[in-house]
């Protein structure tokens, strides 16, 4: 960024321009904090509540995620829930992409986002398991990226009819898909430690697998 004035004050303006270049930055990584507050809206709470629905926390599976709002509250509060949870993912990283960021800054907008849907601070930090939020943030990232991963869980999920199984398939398969496709490092960290994450999220669900008992 060249300041206007740098030519016509040579001492100051060297002074200036750092600061300048400071304040860009300081913009961005604003984004950081500000992605972990979206992330932290928990859209099953929120839908469940405008339509009168049982608090998700204590009906079903006790998970706030679209899965669980599927079952206590039918395929539209799902639908909601899905949409806003992806959407808190999208929403910061393609603003951070539009705005011409670096992708680490980027990506860390997206990591941010994913921690706030997993620990929200609104809702004493128990959160959803991330699934639908970490595909948001990897459509903020790459729209042919985020979409490979959603057409791995849909395929999965047709074959199989088991959602936690599709989503775990299509978690491992991300960073896969993102050295693929986007083939930058820091997009292919983020995806492994996102993967990484939700395996651990799901681990009464893998054990289920395992045990043949998960629907």
């Amino acid at each position: 960024m060249m300041l206007p004035f740098s030519g016509k004050y040579p001492v100051i303006s060297p002074v200036l321009q750092v600061l300048a270049e400071r304040k860009v930055a300081m913009v961005e990584w604003l984004f950081i904090p500000m992605a972990y507050l979206v992330g932290s809206v928990s859209s099953a709470i929120l839908v469940c509540r405008m339509l009168g629905l049982p608090d998700p926390r204590e009906q079903g599976s006790g998970n706030p995620g679209a899965t669980n709002v599927l079952r206590i509250g039918g395929k539209r509060a799902a639908g909601i829930t899905l949409l806003g949870d992806l959407l808190k993912g999208v929403a910061p990283v393609y603003a951070a992409r539009l705005l011409g960021m670096p992708v680490e800054i980027q990506v860390l907008t997206g990591l941010a986002a994913f921690f706030g849907h997993l620990y929200p601070v609104f809702f004493k930090f128990k959160g959803g398991k991330g699934v639908a939020t970490s595909v948001g943030v990897m459509l903020g990232l790459s729209w042919l990226f985020g979409f490979a991963v959603m057409a791995t869980w849909i395929l999965v999920y047709k074959v199989g009819k088991i959602s936690s199984l599709a989503a775990l398939i299509a978690s491992i398969s991300s960073p896969v898909y993102a050295w693929l496709i986007v083939g930058q490092m820091p997009v292919t960290a983020t995806a492994c430690i996102m993967s990484a994450v939700l395996l651990w999220r799901h681990k009464t669900n893998i054990q289920r697998l395992l045990a043949g008992e998960e629907n």
